[in-house]
């Protein structure tokens, strides 16, 4: 079997990454996203200081951060999600494609997850 035929039978996953203000959004969130079975996980990672454009000027924040662990089907799913509910005008949010995986987790992920919209 070609690499091609083999990658077009498994379910692709994602780590979708954005930001929060603070704690309790991140807690929020990341509550939102599992009830809704739109992520398996998500991981808070602790304060940080982000340096970026805003409105014509370098602007710097404390943020955390989010790693979403998820399909990949499920990344717009993901985006109106926290959209509808995150503070910020312009939430980052990107997914980056997991290339490979640890097979029983990987079918965790699946089994904890719906595609149903929400």
């Amino acid at each position: 079997m070609s690499k091609k035929d083999q990658s077009s039978l498994k379910t692709t996953f994602s780590l979708i990454l954005t930001t929060v203000p603070d704690q309790a959004t991140g807690e929020n969130l990341a509550h939102l996203l599992l009830e809704n079975r739109a992520a398996a996980c998500v991981t808070i990672i602790g304060q940080g200081e982000s340096y970026f454009w805003w409105e014509g000027k370098v602007q710097k924040e404390s943020e955390f951060v989010l790693l979403i662990k998820t399909r990949s089907d499920n990344f717009s799913r993901v985006v109106n999600l926290i959209t509808r509910h995150h503070p910020y005008e312009v939430p980052e949010i990107i997914s980056l494609p997991l290339q490979e995986g640890y097979q029983p987790y990987l079918a965790w992920l699946t089994n904890e997850t719906t595609l149903e919209e929400d």
